[in-house]
């Protein structure tokens, strides 16, 4: 549990003779103070690595954090361009290990909110019955285990901006709160009396499309149209022309770079880097070069995904799956794992409580998936929504 550092939120709460008016301008003080230095590290950071990828494979263009060089990625960054100057809401769509958080970032970079934090939070991942308060704070004593008052995630992006992944995968009782905050600028921890004005741009995302999961309903209509002020569609790597052979050259060099090696790729590798669709995208693209390096000696080969002998598939009949004797631990806990949450209908929650882990765990596992399922990375130990069965 975070402290209460003197002049925060929280601190101001117990403070009944400051006038809101002082509490907002030492708020926004306060802010632009600790978040200016991390910030302008991080995009100074990331700006020399998009020109060093740039300079050392001819033909791959960057923009921000992103890369690629096919009509489609050049028509995402001048969309990113329009959008980045304004403080609109935007929503990103995109397949699992499209790089979504990455056009996020971005679009951060490239803003005026450049110098202000960007925070990222995946909403599938917060347990429901703590998503209110971790967005919005909460007093002390508001809920068991709240044992001081915390700022919440709207206040952690003070002066810059709040990345809210697989927002579909919020409740919809708590959608309802998150437009009301969107529509008046304002919200109220949990527990509090008192409304703060925030000041934060929100950029969402999802894996899903919209409509259909308005259809489904995963997603309130309203507040699909509130975030998709300026929709953003993140192209998967199928899509992507010649994008697949540069980024491929641009993992390699890295790897290269970092190991002190000069590895290159076999001819035979460069065609199933062509040819083989890349469901899991650059995700994918990227984990099987680095499996590949990590066997060469000289020359990396990747072997075609669709040549690799594959584990039996488990019958399945109703609630009930039989795995084949034999097949290796990981993959009968995959294949498990993956049956559950599709017997649940894609219900995350529902399958975690189901195989009796907990939502942290589920989301690690599906992100290490990677195609299959999951678009969510692995959790910090700050997560305490413990489990003592976990997957090992």
């Amino acid at each position: 549990m975070a402290s209460i550092e003197p002049g925060s939120p929280a601190a101001e709460r117990d403070e009944p003779r400051a006038t809101r008016d002082e509490r907002d301008a030492r708020r926004n003080e306060k802010g632009n103070a600790r978040q200016r230095a991390a910030a302008s590290e991080a995009a100074n950071a990331s700006g020399k690595d998009a020109r060093g990828a740039e300079a050392r494979v001819p033909g791959l263009q960057s923009y921000g954090l992103l890369y690629g060089s096919s009509a489609i990625m050049l028509d995402l960054y001048e969309q990113i361009e329009r959008v980045s100057v304004t403080d609109a809401t935007a929503l990103i769509v995109g397949e699992s290990g499209t790089g979504k958080e990455l056009v996020a970032r971005t679009i951060h970079d490239r803003s005026e909110r450049r110098d202000g934090p960007f925070i990222a939070v995946n909403c599938g991942a917060i347990p429901d019955e703590l998503i209110e308060a971790e967005l919005f704070g909460h007093e002390k004593g508001s809920f068991t285990g709240a044992v001081q008052a915390r700022d919440g995630h709207f206040e952690h992006a003070r002066g810059g901006t709040l990345f809210l992944d697989e927002v579909t995968e919020m409740s919809l009782l708590h959608q309802v709160k998150l437009l009301r905050a969107l529509e008046s600028g304002e919200y109220r921890p949990v527990g509090s009396n008192e409304t703060i004005r925030g000041d934060v741009r929100i950029i969402a995302a999802t894996n899903r499309d919209p409509v259909v999961a308005v259809k489904d309903n995963a997603l309130r209509e309203d507040l699909m149209y509130r975030l998709a002020v300026f929709p953003l569609r993140a192209p998967p790597l199928r899509e992507r022309e010649r994008d697949r052979e540069l980024l491929a050259q641009l993992f390699l060099t890295e790897l290269n770079e970092e190991s002190g090696t000069q590895k290159v790729f076999s001819k035979r590798a460069l065609e199933t880097v062509r040819n083989w669709s890349w469901p899991g995208n650059v995700r994918e693209l990227k984990n099987a070069v680095y499996r590949a390096f990590i066997l060469a000696e000289k020359q990396v080969e990747i072997a075609h995904p669709q040549l690799v002998p594959k584990v039996k598939k488990p019958v399945t009949q109703g609630d009930a799956m039989s795995v084949w004797i034999g097949t290796p631990l990981a993959d009968a806990q995959k294949q498990i794992i993956l049956g559950t949450l599709k017997y649940c209908g894609g219900d995350k929650r529902l399958a975690a409580r189901t195989l009796g882990v907990s939502l942290k765990t589920l989301y690690n596992r599906l992100g290490s998936y990677g195609a299959e399922d999951g678009d969510a990375p692995p959790l910090d130990d700050g997560d305490n929504d413990s489990d003592p069965a976990e997957l090992d």
